[in-house]
């Protein structure tokens, strides 16, 4: 007797050409299962996953709530979270252009473009901050929690002047702020905001057309009137799409605190879908439009005394527990948790989005990405 599970999956996957054998069903069965068991295990509110294997869809499905209360189902295709960091990849590549564009050089000065920002015991480089060598501090206090509606220029007021932590090439630590140091030169050097840059060299060409910046001041007070934030904000007509954000609590899930991220719009603002952030992907596995050369530096892990970061220019670039190499970033902040892999060897692209801050679910993750790795060659 036919297993009625495989059958009823045959089904559901029939429409993405992935019929393959029962390894593949039983596969794709187990993955499924994983994440059913996160929404039924009240471990995430609601989670939007979609695979691309040679740039078609591998696996593609929403679990769980966009928004618990109303019980609003999740679309990959339309649901927008927040992206966390996963917007380092998307202000990676604008610079990348930038940098194609002959605007900005990745070796000159931070001050050779912004040049009123406070001076420091040490120079530090555009290339430094894209890969988090350049000493600048992390968060501190609820810095992670912000809720003031600062533009990107008016939010350096909260780390510059605070000296650098090490010298600028020495050492290594992580931060968001080295991503808002950016935006801002990159805005400086092209006399264009910088969201309207990443939004006519990236997000327009790659028809990323569900990835928005976030408002810069609420709705009820005065919004600026501004066309560029206006255009690259999410339009009032798709904020119903927006997944509502959460925090984990012993019984269940309550909204998340209010946060402004429009300041770090490039290094954990953006919003948008799991089917657009792999459209970024697939992009770069397709060969992206911009000198070979340049695009390996900007993946390839910086050394620092000879050893890797496993961190290149807005990438994280490793390898995983079986050895195979990957590019992309993983996302953490309020309401909000993403993973994103583009596997080149594979040919495969991994975009997941959960609308919880940080639910200690990568474990989870993890056992997904392996197990529809484990299938890329089935079928």
């Amino acid at each position: 007797m036919a297993n009625p599970f495989l059958t009823y999956l045959k089904n559901i996957f029939a429409s993405q050409r992935i019929i393959g054998d029962d390894k593949m069903l039983n596969g794709l069965a187990k993955v499924d299962g994983l994440l059913h068991g996160l929404i039924n295990e009240k471990r995430v509110p609601g989670l939007s996953i979609t695979v691309l294997k040679d740039g078609k869809r591998l696996f593609e499905k929403g679990y769980g709530y966009a928004d618990v209360a109303d019980k609003k189902y999740i679309c990959p295709k339309e649901t927008i979270f927040r992206v966390a960091s996963v917007s380092k990849p998307i202000a990676a590549t604008a610079l990348a252009h930038i940098v194609a564009d002959r605007i900005m050089t990745l070796d000159a000065s931070f001050y050779e473009y912004v040049p009123y920002f406070p001076k420091k015991q040490w120079d530090f480089t555009i290339r430094q901050l894209a890969s988090h060598t350049a000493g600048i501090r992390k968060y501190k206090g609820k810095e992670f929690a912000l809720n003031k509606p600062y533009s990107i220029k008016e939010s350096i007021a909260l780390f510059k002047e605070d000296p650098l932590l090490f010298e600028p090439g020495t050492g290594y630590e992580y931060t968001s702020f080295d991503w808002v140091l950016l935006s801002l030169a990159m805005q400086e050097a092209s006399g264009i905001p910088f969201e309207a840059y990443v939004w006519n060299k990236v997000l327009q060409p790659l028809e990323m057309k569900y990835t928005f910046s976030p408002d810069l001041r609420n709705p009820d007070e005065n919004v600026l009137e501004d066309t560029t934030i206006k255009k690259t904000a999410i339009p009032p007509e798709l904020k119903r799409n927006l997944a509502t954000c959460y925090t984990k609590v012993r019984l269940g899930f309550r909204e998340a605190v209010p946060v402004h991220n429009f300041y770090k719009l490039a290094g954990g603002g953006y919003l948008s879908t799991s089917e657009d952030i792999a459209k970024l992907g697939q992009a770069y596995l397709e060969g992206y439009p911009l000198d070979k050369t340049l695009i390996n530096e900007f993946l390839t892990s910086v050394m620092i005394v000879d050893r890797p970061t496993y961190y290149g220019l807005g990438w994280q670039v490793s390898q995983d527990k079986m050895g195979r190499a990957y590019y992309g970033h993983i996302g953490s902040s309020v309401g909000a948790y993403s993973n994103f892999f583009v596997y080149p060897e594979e040919q495969m692209v991994f975009s997941i989005l959960i609308n919880c801050t940080d639910p200690n679910v990568q474990d989870v993750l993890d056992e997904v990405v392996q197990e529809l790795l484990g299938l890329h060659k089935v079928g």
